[in-house]
């Protein structure tokens, strides 16, 4: 049994869940709300669907649901809950650990950079009760033994994609569509990219910004971009499902970042052949090698990332080589099937080492908190 909490790793996950073999595990999705827009796509191969409202960590009702989620767990006879983002790691392995779940894994897919002291603090006694805490990068397992979680706790599995899906245009030219793909939040540094664009506009004055995501920034944004008179060169798309066809209308992905994990738009824009420019950040560092399959840049400095994206519109052949070898990185590096096998190898490494032995042939029950 495992347990997955949606947000900004749902597509992960809910790949996850829908790829595991299904002659091996049974799949129950455990969630705080049966909603979302990514929801139904893991729901429908769930072999059951369960509830467990929480509105706060602060709250009585807090306490009777992780009480709730054990009793669950005993009465499913789950074998491994395998939680997510913070909040399932929270509710989620207190609540195994109090059922006594065989294996208990954890997960940690961000740097922190919004969290609370309280927030990291609970977090860090969640992982108390997990045998294994999976790290989609170097840059996140760095942050745990930061915060003291034992290193023999801690694997890593990178983050993975379906390159089939990319539909990959040859590089058109003159480059002139500059995408970004990231929630609306100061972290991910779109603030860097307004202050860079006048810059590439004074070079290029035909360049377009494609601002592909929703959030809390996005107003300020929209007013920032009309204040520094360039709203006419921003298109602000908000959320989209169908982020492989606005990449597909990109020439050049961009990613301002001033702390990433591993980000999963990073990986969508190497299958799709983009030359890529982003901050040298976390796990950016890990996907992108500077000048072979894209460019780097300093964390918030708005002339070096006017700079990098001038470079590769200036330099056609310099993007299509950039792409091309970005595109050929993630094909052999990030595949769903390498990133699932991965997680199955854990499972069945943690269920063994427990003495966890199922019948030849037997399913074994796997649960998903959300």
């Amino acid at each position: 049994m495992t347990s997955f909490a949606p947000g900004g790793t749902e597509r992960q996950m809910i790949e996850l869940v829908r790829r595991l073999d299904r002659d091996r595990w049974n799949i129950h999705l455990a969630c705080f709300r049966a909603e979302g827009a990514w929801f139904h796509r893991a729901a429908e191969v769930a072999t059951s669907v369960e509830e467990f409202p929480v509105e706060s960590f602060k709250s009585i009702a807090f306490v009777r649901q992780v009480a709730a989620f054990a009793r669950w767990c005993r009465r499913a006879r789950i074998a491994v809950v395998h939680t997510t983002a913070m909040p399932s790691n929270i509710f989620g392995l207190a609540g195994a650990a109090l059922a006594r779940v065989p294996v208990r894994v954890g997960n940690r897919r961000e740097i922190n950079p919004d969290k609370s002291s309280l927030d990291i603090a609970m977090q860090r006694a969640a992982y108390a009760g997990a045998h294994r805490i999976v790290a989609n990068s170097r840059a996140a397992a760095e942050r745990l033994l930061e915060e003291r979680v034992p290193g023999r706790k801690i694997v890593v599995i990178p983050n993975g994609l379906d390159t089939s899906r990319s539909r990959r245009r040859p590089p058109r030219s003159p480059l002139r569509t500059i995408t970004v793909v990231a929630n609306l939040r100061r972290e991910k540094g779109h603030d860097v990219l307004l202050a860079a664009a006048p810059q590439v506009l004074a070079r290029f004055p035909d360049a377009h910004f494609a601002i592909v995501g929703g959030g809390p920034e996005q107003s300020a944004l929209m007013a920032r971009a009309d204040a520094l008179g360039i709203g006419r060169a921003f298109t602000f798309h908000g959320h989209c499902d169908d982020v492989a066809e606005r990449l597909d209308e990109a020439d050049l992905f961009v990613l301002p970042s001033r702390s990433e994990a591993f980000p999963n738009a990073v990986l969508e824009a190497m299958a799709a052949g983009l030359p890529i420019v982003a901050s040298g950040v976390g796990g950016i560092r890990e996907l992108v090698d500077h000048g072979q399959t894209g460019l780097l840049v300093p964390p918030g400095d708005s002339r070096a990332l006017a700079d990098g994206l001038c470079q590769v519109m200036a330099d056609p052949p310099l993007a299509a080589r950039l792409g091309a070898s970005a595109r050929a990185r993630a094909e052999t590096r990030y595949s769903f099937d390498r990133m699932v096998g991965a997680f199955e190898a854990v499972y069945l490494s943690e269920l063994t080492r427990r003495g966890v032995v199922a019948a030849p042939g037997a399913r074994l029950a796997q649960t998903a908190v959300s």
